[in-house]
């Protein structure tokens, strides 16, 4: 059966190559992803994966399709995705000396069957950022198009002074809950085995 990855974030498919798992498509969906008025961060980041999930599967109705929507917040404030820098300065700004929340959730539609939904949630802590320091880290453009401002598994690695809970899921996709939902859906994985 085939799979497509309801996404096109090179991310992702980094992260499934390392349980073993290659989409025979990508096909992002294009939805608004503008949370709706007292939207809670988590709640959001399901609402979108499922979305994205949905859209792609009423186009492929024979495939599995699986997406994620990845959700930085800072309190119940959901942080951009930046697409300029002064966007990406003000999330660093706001994160700078404390903790955050990032969700990412994950769908998973197969035929003529019910989306299986799975959610995981980590807290960051950064560091206290000099503005030199920010300065830097946006003259080196990993900031754009990243949820928060930052890319974990970039230089900004080096701001965090504590973290509980998925890395692969801050960077887009918690494998361990995507691997759950793929193998509970019949998919063949060559990466080691789900414990």
């Amino acid at each position: 059966m085939r799979l497509i990855l309801a996404s096109a974030s090179p991310r992702r498919r980094d992260l499934l190559a390392r349980i073993g798992v290659t989409p025979d498509a990508v096909a992002p969906a294009d939805l608004d992803e503008t949370p709706l008025p007292g939207e809670a961060p988590a709640p959001h980041a399901r609402r979108l994966a499922a979305a994205k999930a949905a859209a792609v599967a009423h186009l492929h109705p024979d495939a599995v399709v699986l997406a994620a929507d990845t959700v930085v917040a800072a309190g119940r404030r959901i942080l951009p995705k930046t697409e300029d820098e002064a966007a990406a300065r003000r999330c660093l700004v706001l994160l700078s000396g404390r903790r955050h929340r990032v969700h990412t959730a994950v769908t998973l539609i197969v035929p003529e069957g019910a989306p299986r939904h799975r959610l995981s949630t980590s807290i960051v802590t950064f560091k206290p950022l000099s503005a030199a320091e920010i300065d830097a880290y946006l003259a080196g453009g990993e900031w754009r198009g990243k949820a928060g401002g930052y890319a974990i598994q970039g230089s900004a690695e080096s701001w965090v002074r504590a973290f509980t809970g998925s890395h692969s899921g801050v960077i887009g996709l918690p494998l361990f809950e995507t691997r759950a939902l793929l193998v509970a859906a019949g998919i063949a994985l060559t990466g080691p085995p789900l414990g």
